[in-house]
């Protein structure tokens, strides 16, 4: 069976009673822990999306504090967890500024936590790889908060 476009979704979906995209909804939700998530997103925190942004960051900030860092290759694994952790918030934000924002969070986090992730090559790849995604998300910004941010990406380097 091939999946419909997105398109021919999206002419279905307009085309559905509430009940029954409601009923529809459910149904997704009820499969993936990820589309509750998106869909509580989109309904419950969306409209104060700097309060969403400041909870992501409080809950990278915990994360790190979980790292073991006796081992460089425990500590990779444990980065590796709370940038997924980032990315699937950047994702249902769907927006350049809270990605900038996030990443340049946990890129500053991860400075300040003392793991020698300069020692590990993976790990040392992996902050730079960040650092080129929050100057493309900066890149595609208006021209002030491109500024705001550029300063904060700075202090960074």
């Amino acid at each position: 069976m091939k999946a419909a476009s997105v398109n021919e979704l999206k002419e279905e979906l307009k085309s559905l009673p509430a009940a029954k995209l409601v009923e529809a909804c459910v149904r997704l939700i009820k499969y993936k822990k990820e589309n509750k998530e998106l869909l509580h997103y989109i309904l419950m925190e969306a409209h104060d999306e700097q309060g969403y942004l400041e909870a992501v960051k409080t809950e990278i900030t915990a994360e790190f504090e979980t790292v073991n860092s006796s081992n460089l290759y425990f500590a990779k694994k444990t980065i590796r967890k709370i940038l997924r952790i980032a990315n699937k918030h950047i994702r249902y934000t769907g927006s350049k500024q809270a990605e900038a924002e996030l990443l340049i969070h946990f890129c500053a986090v991860l400075k300040r936590s003392g793991i020698p992730y300069q020692k590990s090559t993976a790990l040392n790849n992996l902050y730079l790889s960040q650092v080129k995604k929050v100057e493309k998300a900066i890149a595609g910004m208006h021209e002030d908060l491109r500024y705001d941010y550029q300063k904060e990406l700075d202090k960074l380097h």
